[in-house]
C-alpha cells in the first residue's frame, strides 16, 4: 500500500527532535508541505532548514500562541489538512515519591501533554471543517495506557488524559469529516530525556526491557511516524477515536 499526501499541509510540533522530526520527515515524504513547531528555536530552526520546511517557535500550552500558528498557517497556506501533536514529554523530571511532587511538578506536564494538544485541536478544527476533511494525531505513550516506567505521576496521568481527549474530540468532530487519533509509543531512545532514562536502568534493566517486548527489539522514532503516516492518509479515513499501540508488542 503506498501513502501518498500530495498536496496536503501538516503542522507538527515536538519537531526540534526525535519522534516529532521522524514525524515530519515522513510526511514530508508522502508529499505534503510540513510546517512544523516547538519551543526549542535553535533546534527547531535547524532541522527546519536542513529539511527545507517552515518553522513555528511555539509554547504549544499557550492557547494564543497556538492559535496565531494555525491562523498563520492557513493564512498562508489556504488550508491546515493534518495536525500531529508530538510536543510533550517529562519536561526534565524523573520519578519520584508521590509527597515530592509539588504544584508547579504537575502543572507543567498537563500543560505540555494535554494543554497543547487541545488548544491546537481548537484552533484546527474550524479550518479543517471547512474543507470537509482532516486528521489529528496525538503522539500519547503507553505511559496512557498503563503505569510508566518512567515513574512520574503526572507524566502518566498527563497521557492518559490525552487518550481521553482523543476519544472526545472523535466524537465532537467526526461528524464534520475529521478524525482524531492517537500513537503510543514503546520504549524509543529519541530524546535525551529518553536517553537518561535507558542509560538509568544499567545493562540489567535494558536486557529485561528487551526481553519484555515480543519483536525483542526497541523501536525507533521511524516505527512511530510510519504510524502516524498512516493515520494521516485517505486508507485511514474510516478509523477515528483509537489508540495505536506501538510498542513491539509489550503491550
Amino acid at each position: 500500500m503506498e501513502i501518498r499526501l500530495d498536496g496536503r499541509v501538516a503542522l507538527v510540533t515536538g519537531a526540534a527532535q526525535g519522534i516529532g522530526q521522524a514525524i515530519a520527515r515522513a510526511l514530508r515524504g508522502s508529499g505534503c508541505r510540513v510546517h512544523v513547531a516547538d519551543r526549542d528555536g535553535d533546534g527547531l530552526s535547524a532541522f527546519a532548514a536542513a529539511e527545507t520546511m517552515t518553522p513555528i517557535v511555539l509554547d504549544v500550552s499557550r492557547r494564543a500562541e497556538s492559535h496565531a500558528a494555525v491562523a498563520s498557517i492557513v493564512g498562508s497556506e489556504g488550508r491546515l489538512d493534518i495536525l500531529v501533536n508530538a510536543a510533550g514529554g517529562v519536561r526534565g523530571q524523573v520519578g519520584g515519591p508521590v509527597e515530592a511532587v509539588t504544584e508547579e511538578n504537575w502543572r507543567v506536564l498537563f500543560e505540555a501533554n494535554v494543554d497543547g494538544a487541545f488548544w491546537l485541536a481548537q484552533a484546527a478544527a474550524g479550518p479543517m471543517a471547512e474543507r470537509g476533511w482532516g486528521r489529528i494525531i496525538n503522539i500519547a505513550s503507553g505511559a496512557g495506557l498503563r503505569p510508566s516506567l518512567t515513574g512520574i505521576q503526572a507524566y502518566t496521568a498527563a497521557k492518559h488524559a490525552l487518550v481521553g481527549l482523543t476519544k472526545q474530540l472523535s466524537q465532537d468532530l467526526g461528524p464534520k469529516g475529521i478524525t482524531t487519533n492517537a500513537v503510543a509509543p514503546g520504549f524509543v531512545r529519541s530524546n535525551p530525556a529518553t536517553e537518561r532514562q535507558w542509560q538509568s536502568y544499567g545493562p540489567e534493566g535494558q536486557a529485561r526491557l528487551v526481553q519484555g517486548i515480543h519483536t525483542r527489539r526497541l523501536g525507533t522514532a521511524e516505527d512511530i511516524a510510519h504510524a502516524a503516516v498512516f493515520l494521516a492518509s485517505e486508507q485511514a479515513g474510516w478509523i477515528s477515536g483509537q489508540i495505536l499501540s506501538v510498542d513491539g508488542g509489550r503491550s
